[in-house]
């Protein structure tokens, strides 16, 4: 998955552009702020919610409270954001599923296109491809091998059905040409636990939430999913595209209002997430986990929401993928 680029006339711009209405908007927040994340706690989408909730309350001197509200490849949660009041003082973290769901779930009450409003892209993050720690495969073409060997038993874990462990997952399969047992989890957290654990042979997991494991030597990493041939965080990691040639996708996180939220709500909290982005603290905090993120405005972040949601749906479509 290509991550979307801004040029650099518009890096530059955008925090200029967005000031001004902060400065005309002071009132909002004057109460906590509940910011949803609709995945467990210890995944990429809650580890960037907090990121940016604590970056939030520093800059506002209001309390921004995360609250995970993970299950249902994110519907759970995108289902409290709907039903909560449209003031602006809900907020969501969501991850790339948003944009795939459409097409999992057939009686799927909502179609977020329709519910929410993008209003900043908060990151983006390549995969790790992990195994178990004493699982004799060293390398990808040993891995694609043993898959092979196994034809379809060999166990690899994702965050969700439609989530983006799993649809890389899949990408991965159709591309490698070999079969394997999906097993979904509610959030890419416990799944990491059972690859630890030895309860599943192979998952794809963020750079952020499993480089601590990999570094303690409790997983072992193959590969990297990034367009770039190396990662900060494990600089000696291969990517997957040196075995599949052209093999590159990053999950994406992007905060979220409901539709018809008060619009100096938006450009308040928008131009705060601008401030905070080029941050330079902030922004080597991102990198230390291989995450990127840029300036970026609501427009900005709508157009490529609904380019992400066109792709991700065709190909779910294409792949046949469905619930269990």
């Amino acid at each position: 998955m290509n991550h979307h680029r801004w040029g650099r006339r518009t890096l530059l711009a955008a925090p200029i552009a967005l000031a001004t209405p902060a400065l005309a908007q002071p009132s909002w927040p004057s109460r906590p702020v509940r910011m949803i994340v609709p995945w467990p706690a210890g995944g990429a989408a809650d580890l960037v919610g907090r990121l940016y909730a604590q970056a939030l309350a520093t800059r506002t001197g209001q309390t921004f409270v995360v609250e995970n509200r993970g299950g249902a490849t994110g519907t759970i949660g995108e289902q409290a954001m709907i039903q909560a009041p449209n003031d602006g003082y809900t907020i969501m973290n969501q991850a790339t599923p948003i944009s795939v769901t459409p097409a999992l779930f057939a009686g799927q009450r909502h179609i977020p296109e329709r519910e929410f409003l993008p209003v900043f892209q908060t990151m983006a993050v390549p995969q790790l491809v992990l195994v178990e720690r004493n699982s004799p495969v060293n390398s990808v073409p040993e891995l694609i091998a043993a898959m092979r060997r196994a034809n379809g038993n060999f166990a690899a874990g994702s965050s969700g059905i439609g989530s983006q462990q799993h649809l890389v997952l899949e990408l991965f399969l159709r591309d490698a040409g070999v079969k394997a047992n999906h097993i979904p989890y509610r959030g890419g957290a416990p799944a990491l636990m059972d690859l630890v654990a030895g309860q599943i042979r192979l998952f794809f997991g963020n750079v952020n939430s499993a480089i601590a494991q990999v570094r303690d030597g409790q997983v072992k990493a193959l590969a990297h999913t990034s367009n770039r041939p190396r990662i900060n965080a494990l600089p000696n990691l291969p990517a997957l595209s040196e075995t599949l040639p052209g093999f590159a996708t990053v999950e994406w996180n992007g905060i979220f209002l409901r539709a018809g939220a008060p619009q100096p709500v938006v450009e308040r909290l928008s131009a705060l997430l601008n401030e905070i982005v080029v941050d330079p603290a902030f922004q080597q905090t991102l990198r230390a986990s291989d995450l990127t993120a840029e300036p970026n405005t609501p427009e900005q972040f709508a157009a490529f929401f609904r380019a992400e949601s066109a792709k991700w749906q065709a190909f779910v479509r294409d792949a046949n993928i469905r619930l269990e």
